[in-house]
């Protein structure tokens, strides 16, 4: 890497993580005018067309991958896509912006942990604490121990939110079976081969009456967000979060994931709606586990593993694609 590429590589990851943290803000205001189903549907239709135009410029090959990897491309992004959206959302709406900003920030923990359940990767004795400091930090974000809060608790939204973050994690898990497609390849066509999933799952939901379709002047009110939210958070943030990956390591831009919920609070600050004492609380133990937990993994980049049968797994990428 030349050495203006790393300040360059820092841009990059700044620009996502603030376009994440600003993504709650703006879809908590669009899920009074959509649901969680059809909104999932409409920001990945946005960033379907956004990736189909960018893989044209690569010519057939892309295509030719697709038409031969689409059955396990479209379950990937109908878990990273669909589940994690779906869910997140529905969290957002019982919840508020920053908590889901400081949830999805647990990703990287959480995937120390799933890596142990299921690839046998024995996690270090600092993973395992920094993830209970973590999901403490998250308990205490939601308000679930401040019973005397005029807001009430929080816990059932954020513990949606914290569902769908292992739909996000299953899908960045994916990307080591596909050594065939690079960073934009598996981003893109993952993207499109599971708007189809997510079309279904939108009419699925409508008829058991979980949902209803957008009115017109539903979109007529929320076209500025959904641009945002499915070129802005779901297409141009993931492109620069894995340029930083590419460029400094997965690691270092892991560590960044920490300005997700620096961000979405200090929006919420600059909005006039400063958070409240247990939400900086709870911020503060997350961003700790957070820094720890990257300091120990560049310490200890070899984890021990069960020796038959585990498959390597991948870094825990935000979602903003989102």
């Amino acid at each position: 890497m030349t050495l203006p590429s790393r300040p360059l590589a820092v841009v990059a990851l700044l620009l996502a993580t603030s376009a994440w943290g600003g993504m709650f803000l703006v879809s908590k205001d669009v899920l009074q005018h959509l649901d969680p189903y059809w909104f999932t549907l409409l920001r990945y239709t946005l960033s379907v067309g956004f990736f189909a135009a960018l893989l044209l410029a690569r010519g057939p090959a892309p295509w030719a991958k697709l038409r031969t990897l689409a059955l396990p491309l479209s379950m990937r992004g109908l878990a990273g896509f669909g589940v994690f959206s779906v869910l997140l959302l529905l969290g957002l709406a019982h919840s508020v912006p920053s908590h889901g900003a400081i949830i999805v920030a647990t990703a990287p923990v959480t995937t120390q942990l799933l890596r142990w359940t299921l690839d046998g990767v024995r996690p270090s004795r600092s993973t395992v604490g920094t993830a209970a400091l973590a999901l403490a930090g998250v308990v205490v974000v939601s308000g679930v121990l401040s019973g005397g809060d005029a807001t009430g608790s929080t816990a059932f939204g954020d513990a949606m939110a914290f569902l769908g973050t292992l739909g996000w994690i299953v899908y960045t898990r994916g990307a080591t079976r596909f050594p065939q497609l690079d960073v934009i390849d598996y981003t893109a066509l993952t993207v499109i081969a599971s708007w189809p999933l997510l079309l279904a799952g939108a009419l699925l939901a409508t008829a058991l009456g979980l949902a209803s379709p957008p009115s017109p002047a539903d979109l007529g009110t929320s076209w500025h967000a959904l641009l945002y939210v499915g070129l802005v958070s779901s297409a141009l943030a993931v492109l620069a979060y894995n340029f930083g990956v590419r460029s400094l390591g997965s690691v270092t831009a892991t560590a960044f994931l920490n300005f997700v919920p620096v961000s979405a609070l200090l929006m919420s600050l600059a909005l006039g709606k400063p958070p409240a004492a247990h939400e900086l609380a709870g911020l503060v133990m997350v961003g700790l586990a957070l820094l720890v937990h990257t300091r120990a993994s560049v310490q200890t980049p070899t984890p021990a593993r069960r020796p038959a049968g585990s498959t390597p797994s991948t870094r825990a990428a935000c979602p903003a694609a989102r």
